[in-house]
């Protein structure tokens, strides 16, 4: 199994998660853990590269879902050092994205309290079944303290674990 970990993150909770994911898939295989911008820099903006056998996604909930670019706008008012992910985001590059047959799950960010209903990782599961992706998970939410207060205890240590329950599940082509 080959698996890429597609990211966007603002203040970096959604970056530490998806690296931790990237460290508990690699019990199954070779991982990429990418920063959305460094794909859409690269041309891949309609598929994954070949050699990808599962796809995880991940990114902010913000407004009730994924990031827009006002979104993200409002977000670097609020980041002095600058956004992890300072171009186009996940919405941008899945809005491209061709993955028929190809394995994924998504996961999200989102502020502990107070609890606002929306998911990043809910849209971002409906954009990838629209275009030809296969489920092998529920959407996951990981939760955060605020927009910038960091992840909350044990969420790193969860994103591990689902890393590994996702490489080891029968749905992903091995």
């Amino acid at each position: 199994m080959s698996a890429l970990v597609v990211y966007e993150s603002m203040f970096g909770s959604t970056r530490a998660v998806a690296e931790a994911v990237g460290e508990g898939l690699r019990e199954c295989g070779p991982v990429r853990v990418v920063e959305v911008g460094e794909l859409i820099g690269e041309g891949h903006t309609v598929r994954p590269p070949d050699d990808v056998s599962l796809l995880v996604v991940g990114g902010p909930t913000h407004a009730l879902g994924m990031s827009r670019a006002s979104t993200r706008e409002d977000a670097a008012l609020e980041a002095p050092d600058g956004l992890v992910s300072a171009g186009p985001g996940l919405r941008e590059w899945l809005e491209g994205l061709s993955a028929v047959g190809l394995p994924f799950a998504a996961f999200d960010t989102k502020v502990l309290k107070p609890n606002i209903p929306g998911s990043a990782a809910k849209v971002a599961d409906k954009m990838l079944r629209r275009a030809g992706g296969r489920r092998v998970a529920p959407a996951r939410s990981f939760r955060v303290h605020g927009k910038n207060g960091g992840l909350v205890e044990g969420e790193l240590e969860a994103a591990a674990v689902w890393g590994r329950e996702l490489g080891g599940s029968s749905a992903v082509v091995h």
